[in-house]
């Protein structure tokens, strides 16, 4: 009787658990092991591609997808195409629906939730659905470059000239000090008159970031003529501009919503804690608690990265949602959830590399070692730019589609990516 291990999701936590769980179900097989040879690896999503969100904020965002149907066929994993609607892990079966609308069932022995995350909208801002435009999702960052280049065909305005960026994390402090260079492009916009502001609530630029990189960053900002507003918020958004929590009217036709992301809904079907961000709280093995034959990984996990046993939970590190944990993390849950399906044991999470790389436009880009307060800036200007396009351009792309050894190698768990020679690292 066929058994079978479910990946809802095919972004990049979604791919290394079919990977893994490929790797390992093959390499049992190989040791002449029945268990193995009836094991179905399945993903589930709507498209049979990787969507490279890291790379949003850049030129061309619709070229940031790599396909997976060769990947998928060379390493026998079985492609369902749709988005899943329901996850009942009483009776192991997962529903999903098509583009045509047609619904299906399959059932599983063992799942791993992969399906990513989405940026939040507070209704709280009014507009903000209506009027604003995001980097989050591919359709939402082509509809935003395809905006920009029509810039020019509308009547010069302080608010044609004016993109606000809503949000000073990650992905807003990448956008904002790409815009500059973009909009400096785009014939018929006049790149003297251009303004790039970025609103964020706390009274840090980069608050997510650490505290080694935050001049740099924000003295780069400054160099590229990037406004920054600290300790506001966004209160609401028109057609026309963004009104912030200080009463301020900022005219603008190009509102950019950066603020925040939340786990996949699907979460919510699984039982057990989540996290403030709707992330499950999975075991040192990726397990879901309350819900055995279920692992989760990337985004809709929250995991420990820290190997203390000791101190309070407040004291651990913690899984971050970002490719850099949903790799290895992938490759985690897809070899655990075929071990614990061949009755071997599971190998308990660790996130070995850790740091910060954040790309800054023409400036360059800046890359902090370690984590939290203890990471140090190692390289920053233009040494750190050739590593962060190793990274956006190679590292977190799938592997090849012709070479099947290499394929299922990418799925190791204990896989240790080496940075090539020359990029500083």
């Amino acid at each position: 009787m066929t058994k079978r291990i479910i990946v809802v999701g095919a972004g990049f936590a979604g791919v290394m658990s079919a990977l893994a769980a490929k790797r390992l179900i093959n390499m049992t097989l190989e040791q002449n092991s029945e268990r193995a040879e009836d094991i179905e690896v399945a993903v589930i999503a709507p498209e049979a591609q990787l969507v490279v969100r890291p790379r949003l904020y850049e030129e061309d965002a619709a070229s940031m997808c790599a396909p997976l149907d060769g990947l998928f066929q060379l390493t026998g994993v079985r492609f369902v195409q749709g988005s899943v609607e329901t996850i009942d892990v009483e009776t192991q079966r997962v529903t999903s629906v098509d583009q045509t609308g047609r619904r299906s069932s399959l059932s599983y022995d063992r799942l791993v939730l992969a399906a990513g995350s989405d940026v939040v909208l507070p209704t709280a801002v009014a507009g903000l659905s209506e009027h604003s435009f995001a980097v989050d999702q591919l359709h939402s960052a082509v509809r935003l470059e395809e905006h920009l280049k029509k810039l020019p065909s509308v009547p010069a305005t302080p608010g044609r000239n004016t993109v606000v960026v809503c949000g000073g994390g990650f992905t807003g402090l990448e956008l904002a000090a790409e815009l500059p260079g973009r909009l400096a492009k785009i014939a018929g916009l006049e790149s003297d008159s251009t303004r790039v502001i970025v609103v964020e609530r706390a009274d840090v630029i980069g608050p997510d970031l650490s505290a080694c990189m935050r001049p740099f960053v924000g003295q780069t900002l400054e160099r590229l003529g990037v406004e920054v507003k600290l300790g506001t918020a966004v209160a609401g958004i028109d057609a026309g501009g963004v009104t912030t929590s200080t009463g301020e009217r900022i005219e603008t036709l190009t509102p950019i919503w950066t603020a925040g992301v939340a786990a996949a809904p699907l979460t919510r079907q699984i039982p057990g804690d989540k996290d403030a961000s709707g992330r499950l709280r999975v075991d040192t093995h990726l397990r879901c608690p309350l819900a055995k034959a279920v692992f989760a990984a990337g985004d809709t996990a929250c995991a420990r990265t820290d190997e203390n046993d000791e101190g309070a939970g407040s004291q651990h590190q913690y899984s971050r949602m970002s490719c850099q944990h949903a790799l290895p993390m992938g490759r985690y849950a897809g070899h655990n959830a075929a071990a614990d399906l061949l009755g071997l044991p599971t190998l308990r999470y660790s996130q070995v590399m850790l740091g910060t790389i954040l790309d800054l436009g023409l400036d360059g880009a800046i890359f902090a070692a370690g984590d939290g307060d203890e990471a140090v800036v190692a390289l920053a200007g233009a040494e750190a730019k050739p590593l962060k396009r190793w990274i956006n351009e190679t590292l977190i792309y799938p592997p090849r589609a012709d070479d099947l050894a290499g394929a299922l190698a990418s799925g190791d768990p204990v896989n240790r990516t080496t940075v090539p020679a020359g990029l500083g690292c």
